[in-house]
């Protein structure tokens, strides 16, 4: 009988279905990166998705973020992207997270049995700190990295984070990884294009609005 992951059975087979019904995936950072990744796991058929971020829709998300609508500015992404996934997969168990990862809560976080973590997170120091956690407890991860101020998607790479260039992310994360005697392992998607430079008279124009709000995500 057909039902909405046949084209994926096709693919990968029954056991391969299986195994993604059983698999429980954590999406830290449910922006730009976050949820788009959140939803094509959920596309995928994986059976347990933890989605976790603090953030509501902002009005300059709409343009990137695939729960930000007009109509769901000011509503918590992970509340808005749990409803997305229950209307695709409703099997599809979703804990839905509004918290940031800090050294406060990252027991948490790896208390739901995780086979996986996809970091779409921004904030560097906890990139790191989850990085490690995720490679002492033996967790696959893929982190992204920087992509503000560039254009051209053909130039997206998937990598260790040993091989990345022209990420200034990258880099501080790299260099730090590097103190604490990590140099590889930690597999990333980054883009190896150079960023543009930004309209001056433009920032100029949406900074001092933002400024009292926070940053842009």
């Amino acid at each position: 009988m057909l039902h909405q992951f046949s084209r994926n059975e096709l693919a990968i087979g029954h056991d391969g279905l299986d195994q993604l019904k059983n698999s429980t995936v954590a999406v830290l950072g449910i922006g730009g990166v976050g949820s788009f990744s959140a939803e094509a796991l959920a596309r995928s058929g994986v059976g347990r998705l933890v989605l976790v971020d603090k953030d509501d829709v902002d009005i300059t998300n709409v343009n990137r973020q695939i729960h930000a609508l007009l109509s769901t500015v000011g509503r918590e992404k992970v509340e808005l992207m749990k409803e997305r996934i229950a209307d695709i997969n409703p099997d599809c168990e979703v804990i839905a997270l509004k918290m940031f990862y800090t050294e406060e809560t990252y027991e948490q976080f790896f208390s739901y049995g995780l086979d996986y973590v996809v970091d779409a997170s921004d904030t560097i120091s906890y990139k790191i700190h989850l990085m490690k956690q995720c490679l002492e407890r033996k967790i696959p991860i893929i982190s992204s990295m920087g992509a503000a101020n560039k254009m051209d998607p053909t130039r997206l790479r998937i990598t260790d984070i040993s091989k990345t260039s022209y990420d200034p992310m990258a880099k501080v994360i790299r260099t730090k990884l590097r103190k604490d005697g990590i140099h590889k392992g930690i597999e990333v998607v980054f883009s190896d294009e150079q960023p543009i430079k930004i309209r001056e008279d433009i920032r100029k124009e949406i900074v001092p609005q933002k400024a009292e709000e926070g940053p842009i995500r």
